[in-house]
C-alpha cells in the first residue's frame, strides 16, 4: 500500500495536517510501499530543544531520558512540545518500500543521516543507551521511518560518523550563508562559538572576500580563544546576546561604527531577536537559524524600531547543503579538529 509522499497517512491528530505540526503521528514500523525503514543508532536533538529539556529536568540524565521517552510515546516522534523542534538521526537502512526500489540510490545496509526534522519523523525508541548532554546526542535502540519526500545524506567514508552527524545536523545554516553573503559585505554572527555559528563564520569569511568583514558575537572567553585559534572572523565581541543595546554598541564599534549588511542568528536561547535586528542597516538581511526565535517578537520588534530589513526563517534545507557543510570540514583542518575533539569522543 502506498502512502502520501509527505507522510499525511501517518497523522493521527489532528486530521488534515502535515506530520510536523501534528500532535500525534503513527510510529507503527510496518512500512508503506513508499517509505524507508531505518535502524536508528543515535538522535541529535535540536540544541534549543535539548537545552529546554535539560533545564526542565535540572540536568538529571535519568529524568532527561524519561522525558524524551514520554515525548516519543505521546507524539510518535521526537518533537519538543515547548520549542516545537526536533533534530535529526543517524541509522542504517533496514528496508526499502517496493515503490521506491529503483527510485532511490539507497540500498539496505547503507548508513545515513536523515536531513529532515525529528519533529515529523515517525520514531520508536526501544531503549536509550546513552545521553551525551554536552553535544545534545541520544544513543538509542529503535526504528524510524523516512517518507518518500524525505532527504538524507550517506555518511561519507572519509570522516567519522559522529563528526559527519554533528555537521549535517546544522547543514542548513552555512549553506544559507553561502547563498546570502556577497563580496565586500559586513556580516555578524550571534552564537558564533557553537557548531552552526563556527560553520557560518567560516563560510561568511569565504564569501565576503578581502574587502568584507565578519564579526563574531560570543558569550564566553573560552569561545573567544577558540575563534582566535580558528581564524574564521575578523573581529570577536563578547556580549550577552539577550541584551540588544549592548550588542548594538559593541558590534557597531567592531565594524567602524557602520551598520551591517547581514546578521546571522545561531543562538539556542530565547530573546535574542532584537540583538539580531538592531545592528543591521535598512534593506539588510537578518537570518534566524535559531529554533529559539519568536518570529512574533522579530516582526513586531523590527516594526517598533522602524527597521526595513528582510528577515529569513532558518529553513534547515537548501540545495547542496550537505555537500557544502562537509566540504568546510575537509577544507579547514583546524575547524575539523575542533569538531572531532568535541563530537567524536
Amino acid at each position: 500500500m502506498k502512502g502520501c509522499k509527505y507522510g499525511t497517512h501517518r497523522v493521527i491528530e489532528p486530521q488534515g495536517v502535515l506530520p510536523q505540526p501534528a500532535k500525534k503521528i503513527s510510529n507503527d514500523m510496518n512500512i508503506y510501499d513508499n517509505e524507508i525503514l531505518i535502524d536508528v543508532i543515535a538522535l541529535n536533538i535540536d540544541s534549543a530543544s535539548f537545552k529546554q529539556i535539560e533545564q526542565e529536568q535540572v540536568g538529571n540524565v535519568e529524568k532527561i531520558k524519561n522525558r524524551i521517552l514520554e515525548i516519543v510515546k505521546e507524539r510518535g516522534k521526537m518533537q519538543n512540545p515547548v520549542t516545537g523542534s526536533g533534530g535529526m538521526l543517524i541509522g542504517i537502512v533496514e528496508k526499502i518500500g517496493e515503490d521506491l526500489i529503483g527510485k532511490t540510490d539507497l540500498k539496505v545496509g547503507d548508513k545515513i543521516a536523515t536531513l529532515v526534522s525529528l519533529s515529523l519523523t515517525p520514531l520508536r525508541i526501544d531503549e536509550i543507551l546513552d545521553i551525551k548532554p554536552e553535544i545534545d546526542r541520544v544513543e538509542i535502540k529503535g526504528k524510524a521511518i523516512l517518507f518518500e519526500s524525505g532527504i538524507y545524506a550517506k555518511i561519507p567514508k572519509d570522516m567519522d560518523e559522529a563528526l559527519a552527524l554533528a555537521a549535517l545536523d546544522v547543514a542548513g545554516a552555512p549553506a544559507q550563508t553561502a547563498k546570502l553573503v556577497r563580496p565586500g559585505q559586513s556580516v555578524f554572527v550571534l552564537g558564533a562559538g557553537g557548531k552552526s555559528g563556527m560553520l557560518c563564520c567560516y563560510e561568511a569569511m569565504k564569501r565576503v572576500g578581502p574587502t568584507g568583514k565578519v564579526v563574531a558575537v560570543v558569550r564566553s572567553q573560552k569561545d573567544v580563544e577558540k575563534l582566535k585559534y580558528l581564524g574564521i572572523c575578523h573581529e570577536i565581541v563578547m556580549v550577552d546576546a539577550t541584551k540588544p543595546v549592548e550588542v548594538l554598541n559593541k558590534t557597531l564599534e567592531a565594524n567602524n561604527g557602520k551598520e551591517f549588511d547581514v546578521a546571522i542568528n545561531c543562538v539556542n536561547v530565547p530573546d535574542t531577536e532584537m540583538s539580531t535586528i538592531l545592528p543591521v542597516k535598512d534593506e539588510g538581511i537578518v537570518y534566524f537559524f535559531s529554533m529559539a526565535t519568536s518570529f512574533t517578537k522579530a516582526a513586531l520588534g523590527a516594526e517598533g524600531i522602524g527597521k526595513d530589513v528582510t528577515m529569513i526563517v532558518g529553513n534547515g534545507y537548501t540545495k547542496g547543503h550537505a555537500e557544502i557543510t562537509l566540504q568546510e570540514l575537509r577544507e579547514n583542518e583546524k575547524l575539523r579538529k575542533i569538531f572531532e575533539e568535541k563530537y567524536t569522543n
